[in-house]
């Protein structure tokens, strides 16, 4: 959960230098399952991968592992960076009998399989939240956006938030929960909705307005550490970024370089618009829970909800008023074209949510939909 970049020059700093431009960098985490091929099962041997050369990080349960790109100034060398790292990955698993699944859930998390990893917060966590970690099997995609200002990141990070419904909207892909189709596209969010400090920024003004919450929610005892601030999206508890955490992971390499070019206009924009001195936006809390809630629910699939405006739109009109209001961040980074022609290339395939209850509609088992993202994760 928290962020843990592979720094080997200069430009691998996430954001590093004061002297960097608002969303100058970008980089990525990824978390995966890790899964018995065979049965499909959730398989707690995080422990072993971690010996392994893969440049890997363990996670809350010992059945789930995280990567974390360079940072990077260009989708292409982004993109290479994570493929080396799933590349690496999965041939660290398949060398134990395993494979990877980079997804929400699959459809064995919630199960009470395995335990958490052992460290001592995580072991804290599981003595403390109980059954709602023994069920968080669940895994994001988290996009770090380099903003060197911390003021600044509270005011993006709130800027943001009226939008980042979409971003989860089309990653969504995670259907299955306790081996049952859930109904929901994104169940992983309803998994995470019962952490204390999961959902929308608060209305704060700026860093020592977010570090007072902080301390105090640690000095209640009902957070060990800056790490368990979990808001869709934060300022790092580590580095001078943004951190967007509303997405399911995404099986498809594709799609991660979507929602890392997405996040970084999103980001552009919002540092544009507080430059020019555009008040805060006052959304109430309950229309973007509501947003999320409903992007969680439904995906792309039927109508999301506009919590600037509190109304229901068609979920294909809301992506398309997302990248017409980005277009002018998207166009000065070179990442308009490549924007659009992934879009497209989502929109036709479907989401993962999507591909994988196809699986179940033409007669496929829970296990066979766990092989159909094992392939997507492994050919990215």
């Amino acid at each position: 959960m928290a962020y843990h970049p592979a720094v080997t020059d200069a430009d691998s700093r996430l954001g590093a230098t004061a002297g960097d431009a608002v969303a100058a960098t970008v980089g990525v985490e990824e978390e995966f399952h890790l899964v018995d091929p065979v049965t499909g099962g959730l398989a707690p041997k995080a422990r072993r991968i971690v010996r392994t050369p893969a440049e890997v990080q363990p996670e809350l349960h010992r059945s789930q592992i995280e990567t974390a790109s360079r940072v990077h100034r260009d989708m292409d060398g982004l993109r290479r960076d994570l493929a080396t790292r799933r590349g690496d990955l999965a041939g660290a698993a398949r060398g134990l009998g395993l494979a990877i699944v980079s997804s929400g859930t699959v459809p064995a998390s919630g199960t009470p399989a395995d335990r958490v990893f052992p460290k001592p917060r995580y072991q804290w966590m599981a003595q403390e939240y109980r059954q709602l970690v023994d069920e968080q099997q669940v895994c994001a995609c988290q996009i770090q956006i380099g903003v060197p200002d911390r003021d600044l990141a509270v005011r993006v990070a709130r800027r943001i938030q009226g939008r980042l419904h979409v971003l989860l909207a089309l990653s969504a892909g995670s259907p299955m929960f306790q081996n049952v189709d859930t109904g929901y596209a994104s169940y992983r969010t309803v998994a995470i909705s019962r952490w204390p400090t999961v959902g929308p920024l608060p209305a704060l003004s700026g860093a020592k307005e977010y570090d007072e919450l902080v301390g105090a929610l640690v000095g209640s005892g009902v957070i060990s550490d800056a790490g368990m601030i979990y808001f869709d999206a934060r300022p790092s508890a580590r580095y001078p970024t943004v951190e967007i955490r509303i997405a399911d992971a995404c099986p498809l390499l594709d799609d991660v370089i979507l929602l890392a070019v997405l996040g970084r206009a999103l980001v552009a924009a919002a540092a544009r618009e507080d430059e020019a001195g555009q008040p805060l936006p006052d959304t109430r809390t309950v229309l973007l829970r509501a947003a999320t809630w409903r992007a969680a629910r439904s995906g792309l699939d039927g109508d999301l909800v506009d919590p600037l405006g509190g109304t229901a739109v068609p979920a294909n009109r809301a992506v398309r008023a997302l990248m017409d209001y980005l277009r002018p961040d998207l166009e000065n980074h070179g990442d308009w074209q490549t924007a659009n022609d992934l879009l497209r290339a989502l929109l036709r395939r479907g989401t993962s949510a999507q591909r994988q209850r196809a699986v179940l509609k033409r007669g496929g088992s829970l296990t066979d939909v766990v092989d159909a993202v094992i392939r997507e994760t492994e050919t990215g």
